[in-house]
């Protein structure tokens, strides 16, 4: 199967890493709820906002050199 120029490059790794940070925005404001006590809402909002950005952050610069050097 071929790509056409300018098309997506969508890797199956791409794909994990993203529903990883994705799932981790959510689950470790959690776990932090049930291992150390209740927070407020604010706090886990805040917290998985601060968690999404930084993990858009590490994937854009971890997958960025691999889907520009695919051909």
């Amino acid at each position: 199967m071929t790509r056409k120029p300018g098309e997506p490059i969508y890797l199956r790794i791409h794909m994990v890493a993203l529903a990883l940070a994705v799932v981790a925005s959510i689950a470790i404001p959690r776990l932090y709820e049930v291992f150390f006590g209740p927070i407020s809402f604010g706090a886990r909002l805040i917290a998985g906002l601060i968690i999404a950005v930084l993990a858009g952050g590490v994937l854009y610069r971890a997958y960025q050199s691999s889907a520009r050097n695919e051909p």
